[in-house]
């Protein structure tokens, strides 16, 4: 009896684990189609929030990637390159942990103010005019086969896919920002 139990429990296991690794094959197919906007949220960076008085140009300030954040947005840019997933440009919010991410993920990337935090005040008075933005520039937005890559916070991914990402987590979108499948990256 015991021995079946352990049985049943490895094999959902096993089925579970399956379905996962098929999720991430279909996600990364549907990016190899390029013309898809990718939604990754910053790597790991321990905490929540910002300190009392942060500034957007001092690291020191906020909260930073650790190393196995460091290590994860390693892996995304591996990941990209792997599953040959071609990037028109990749963006970034102007939070040092974004501009980290894409750096180590990526090495090249541009600032985009619509991808800066909207969690904490002054900047949660800015997601609507940021948002109106980011729906803009996405709209005239050609990638010509290619991806264009959003590195972000979770305020900005949730407002505009109602995904609910984990730190370096991945969303496959189209221009209308419907969720076409997600890849965990941790």
């Amino acid at each position: 009896m015991k021995s079946n139990i352990i049985s049943l429990i490895l094999s959902l296991f096993l089925f579970l684990f399956s379905l996962q690794l098929n999720a991430s094959d279909q996600a990364w197919n549907i990016a190899r189609e390029g013309n898809k906007i990718i939604l990754i949220r910053h790597s790991l960076a321990p905490g929540g929030g910002d300190p009392p008085g942060f500034k957007i140009n001092d690291c020191k300030t906020q909260r930073n990637l650790n190393r196995i954040g460091i290590n994860q947005s390693k892996k995304i840019g591996k990941l990209f390159k792997k599953n040959k997933v071609s990037v028109d440009q990749v963006l970034s919010s102007q939070w040092c942990r974004c501009k980290d991410t894409a750096k180590y993920a990526f090495g090249n990337y541009k600032e985009f103010t619509a991808l800066n935090s909207t969690f904490q005040a002054p900047y949660n008075k800015n997601e609507g005019k940021q948002l109106k933005e980011l729906y803009k520039f996405v709209k005239k937005w050609n990638g010509k086969g290619k991806n264009l890559i959003l590195i972000t916070h979770y305020s900005i991914i949730t407002a505009v896919t109602n995904a609910v990402p984990s730190s370096g987590e991945i969303i496959i979108a189209d221009k209308n920002f419907k969720v076409l499948g997600t890849i965990q990256t941790d």
